[in-house]
C-alpha cells in the first residue's frame, strides 16, 4: 500500500516525535522506503541602493552569503545523516534529501515531483492567532497534498 514516505524535519526534537511513527509504518510495510527531508531557506539578500557600497564589497557580501548558505546546507545533510544512522541502528533503513527554497512551498513541490504514497509530519499543535501569525508548514502539506498525511501532534 505505501511504498514511498516522505518525512519532513526541521531539526526539532518536536520534528522528531514522528520517527517512532515512521519507523512503525515501516515495519507494517516492509517493502516501503522512507525519504528524511529538510529545508534550507535561502538568506534574503537587501542592498540598500542608496548605500555607497563599491561592487568588490558587494561580490564579497554575496559571496558570503553563498558561503554561510552552502554551510547550513552541509549542516541540513549532517543531521539528516545523522538520524538516518540512528534509526539504521534500530533496524530502520531511511535515505536522506536537504532541498533550498520556501519550506511549505518546496516540500509541496518535491511531494509532488518524487511520487509518495504517504507524508509523516510533526506539528506543533498550535492554533488561533500564533497559527495565522506563524503559519503552519504542516497545514499547508496537508492541504496541498495528494496523498495521505499522518500529522502527529506534540505531546499535552
Amino acid at each position: 500500500m505505501y511504498k514511498r514516505i516522505m518525512v519532513p524535519l526541521d531539526g526539532s526534537e518536536l520534528a522528531e516525535r514522528v520517527l517512532p511513527h515512521v519507523k512503525a509504518f515501516l515495519s507494517a510495510f516492509p517493502a516501503a522506503s522512507a525519504v528524511l527531508v529538510r529545508v534550507v531557506e535561502p538568506s534574503p539578500v537587501m542592498f540598500d541602493d542608496t548605500a555607497s557600497i563599491s561592487s568588490t564589497s558587494r561580490e564579497k557580501m554575496i559571496a558570503d552569503i553563498k558561503r554561510i548558505e552552502e554551510q547550513r546546507k552541509v549542516s541540513a545533510a549532517v543531521y539528516l545523516d545523522g538520524v538516518a544512522d540512528r534509526m539504521k541502528h534500530e533496524g530502520v533503513g531511511l535515505t536522506s534529501v536537504v532541498l533550498t527554497g520556501r519550506v511549505a512551498e518546496r516540500l509541496a513541490e518535491y511531494l509532488e515531483n518524487q511520487n509518495f504514497d504517504l507524508v509523516i509530519i510533526a506539528t506543533h499543535g498550535r492554533s488561533g492567532i500564533s497559527r495565522w501569525v506563524r503559519g503552519s508548514i504542516a497545514e499547508r502539506v496537508l492541504s496541498s497534498s495528494r496523498v495521505p498525511v499522518v500529522m502527529v501532534r506534540p505531546e499535552s
